[in-house]
């Protein structure tokens, strides 16, 4: 299943050319990755409750069009699932008249916030705390 959540482009994320900076196409990603974590039943409250929160351990974005002050983007999640410590999520950002505008993979991992170490299987914990584990792809 893939997620989506639309955004605006707001006028203050430009840079100096006119177009979104490209730090906020990070941004985006971590809404849309929040997002997809509150609709599957576990806001961030809840997973610092069970003693755990995702880390980002590497990011990889391709800028494949201009966005502007105004526009609107579709920012995607999907979880693939792996056997070991980490997990991949890729993400897309589409305007609204469908043009693909950036791609980003992203590695990630559970941490335990008690030990500071990755949860040896974050699909398993996941499945354990959240309502409903299809959004995430479980």
């Amino acid at each position: 299943m893939t997620f989506s959540t639309r955004i605006a482009v707001r006028g203050y994320e430009l840079d100096t050319q006119g177009h979104l900076h490209g730090a906020i196409y990070q941004d985006y990603g971590e809404h849309a990755r929040w997002e997809i974590l509150r609709e599957a039943g576990a806001p961030q409250e809840k997973l610092l409750a069970s003693g755990v929160g995702p880390v980002m351990l590497e990011i990889n974005i391709r800028y494949l069009a201009e966005l502007g002050a105004g526009d609107e983007v579709d920012v995607t999640c999907e979880f693939t699932w792996g056997a070991g410590k980490t997990f991949r999520i890729d993400q897309q950002i589409v305007r609204a008249d469908g043009v693909l505008a950036a791609e980003m993979r992203v590695i990630s991992g559970l941490m335990d916030l008690a030990l500071r170490k990755l949860v040896a299987n974050p699909a398993e914990k996941f499945a354990e705390i959240v309502e409903n584990p299809s959004v995430l792809g479980l």
